[in-house]
């Protein structure tokens, strides 16, 4: 037997059912639920970098699971249903795509119509564009940058923020000027330090940081990505020194900088 969709949602139901359902679900609500989707989220990301598939099946399903979660309190609260939550997606992304959908119909056959990459992306941009003027209770206080969620880890919105900013021109022409400005930024650091002025160097971190980011876009990066995998890389290399010094009995702590320096340039040597 192989479980379907509709198993899921009726397992779900059956888990907040009032008089028979789990206990612990039963106390949970959106927010709690809340970290519990982020941390799917970053598993199903983690699977993927280690090339993982069977581990990524299984948290593909976790992160299902919670977007039905989400979906089961809102049902009980009359707000909205699974179907609705299906429906909705189904339509934004034909109404997106109108490239492949040209009527805005799902049946539409394969190949109606053909439209090039530019204006592709040309309609993109006026169909998020219309989203945003519709989402607006105040549409005479539009911004560009109105949807981009506060709640994306911080160099994911960065670089969403300046994506979102050239595309109406607010950028640099080149990579050039881009690590100028991380120059600059950097100065600002140094000179925050001199001062001792705390907030003041927290700040121009910000500043560099988010000066950075821009390189990474201009070249074509994706900054979150390029800083997991630096994470890993950092995490495999001290990994390798701990082991190292294992066999010789001696930690982290015991040794030189310039011991562990060397451990690291072999870590390096090995292709971690």
């Amino acid at each position: 037997m192989s479980y379907q969709l509709d198993d899921l949602l009726y397992l779900m139901q059956r888990l907040r059912d009032p008089q028979n359902g789990c206990p612990w679900d039963l106390e949970q609500s959106y927010a709690t639920i809340v970290p519990h989707t982020l941390e799917e989220a970053y598993e199903v990301a983690d699977a993927i970098e280690q090339g993982d598939f069977d581990q990524l099946r299984g948290e593909l399903g976790d992160l299902l699971f919670q977007v039905v979660y989400y979906a089961q309190l809102a049902s009980e609260e009359e707000r909205f249903s699974w179907n609705e939550v299906v429906d909705g997606i189904t339509r934004k992304l034909v109404r997106r795509h109108p490239h492949v959908f040209p009527d805005g119909n799902l049946l539409t056959p394969p190949g109606t119509l053909t439209l090039a990459p530019e204006q592709i992306k040309q309609r993109w941009e006026q169909i998020k564009a219309e989203e945003r003027a519709e989402k607006a209770d105040r549409p005479e206080q539009l911004s560009l940058l109105d949807d981009v969620p506060a709640a994306l880890p911080a160099l994911s919105r960065a670089q969403k923020l300046q994506k979102r900013a050239a595309s109406a021109g607010f950028d640099w022409p080149e990579v050039a000027p881009v690590i100028d400005k991380i120059s600059e930024e950097l100065d600002e650091v140094r000179e925050a330090l001199a001062a001792g002025q705390q907030q003041a160097v927290a700040e121009e971190m910000g500043d560099l940081l988010f000066c950075v980011v821009n390189l990474a876009r201009h070249l074509g990066v994706d900054a979150e990505n390029a800083l997991r995998q630096g994470n890993a890389k950092f995490e495999r290399r001290f990994r390798f020194i701990e082991d190292q010094l294992r066999v010789q009995g001696a930690t982290v702590a015991e040794r030189s900088l310039d011991e562990l320096d060397a451990l690291w340039d072999a870590a390096k040597q090995q292709g971690l």
